[in-house]
């Protein structure tokens, strides 16, 4: 990917079923989970081009996302679920777990 004009993100294929609810929680519909993909990190850009990306789009919840504000288009990675996104204090309890594995008694 080094020599990407763009840049690209690690990702997943989704597996999960999908399903979007109202405001009621209650399901409004499945969605089809084909060409969907779960972004991780890394996500990789050049300098200026994120840079100028961050700055056109600061309420994005990633950096892939305001690349793409910009009208660019990312390339997807395939990576694979082992590798963990720390977001909520559950999934530093994963990790953990996960640590613990790997060491040697």
């Amino acid at each position: 990917m080094g020599g990407d004009a763009v840049g690209g993100i690690l990702a997943v294929p989704v597996a999960d079923t999908l399903k979007r609810c109202g405001a009621d929680r209650r399901i409004e519909a499945t969605v089809s989970r084909d060409s969907l993909w779960q972004a991780q990190t890394p996500q990789m850009f050049r300098y200026r081009l994120l840079r100028d990306a961050l700055l056109h789009s600061p309420g994005v919840t990633d950096e892939a996302g305001a690349v793409e504000a910009l009208g660019q288009r990312p390339l997807l990675v395939a990576s694979d679920a082992s590798n963990l996104k720390v977001t909520y204090p559950s999934d530093l309890v994963l990790a953990e777990r996960i640590l613990m594995e790997g060491k040697v008694a």
